[in-house]
């Protein structure tokens, strides 16, 4: 669905998936654990790497799996355990994409289910693409605000492009929640 911004520039969602079906899947098969990475076929030549290592993913992107992993958002994790669904959203200008959106579930151990495991939170983190490094720039808690989708979009397509992955802060759009306050502890 189109989505016109400000500037005249008409802004489009996509989506791709991160599933393991759906990607080519390496294990490290060391014993010790099960890290693992999918390289997932992206937008606009893109791929989309998503490695996991004790609980904890990462998700970036690049014209190739190399290019992917030496990326700032290869680094990008949390402290809590953590994982990602495997949609993607991709927006777009003119078919080329400049940022994605993903849910990810953040572990809140001070809040745990009736077995006794730590409940997940939800949170939307957008992320920049190339042209420029890959990094996050917004966080969005899906639990505090009733629209979180559209926040998400919005912080897209309004900081993505001028994101100085390294220098700026990652943005918290809307209400903070719970899962914000579990991807800001390290």
């Amino acid at each position: 669905m189109p989505f016109p911004s400000a500037a005249g520039e008409t802004i489009t969602s996509s989506y791709t998936s991160t599933a393991p079906k759906d990607c080519r899947v390496k294990s490290a098969r060391n014993g010790v654990d099960d890290s693992a990475t999918r390289v997932c076929p992206g937008k606009g030549g893109l791929v989309v790497l998503v490695s996991e290592d004790d609980l904890r993913e990462t998700v970036s992107v690049g014209r190739t799996e190399t290019a992917a992993a030496r990326e700032p958002a290869a680094k990008q994790s949390f402290g809590p355990f953590n994982s990602t669904t495997t949609t993607v959203e991709w927006r777009a200008v003119d078919g080329k994409p400049f940022a994605i959106i993903q849910r990810w579930h953040i572990a809140d151990n001070a809040d745990e289910d009736k077995s006794g495991r730590p409940t997940a939170k939800p949170m939307l983190a957008v992320t920049r693409l190339p042209p420029g490094p890959v990094c996050h720039v917004a966080y969005v808690d899906v639990q505090a605000n009733p629209s979180a989708n559209e926040l998400a979009r919005k912080a897209a397509d309004e900081l993505a492009r001028e994101f100085k992955c390294g220098k700026d802060e990652v943005r918290i759009v809307g209400a903070t929640g719970r899962a914000v306050e579990l991807a800001k502890m390290r």
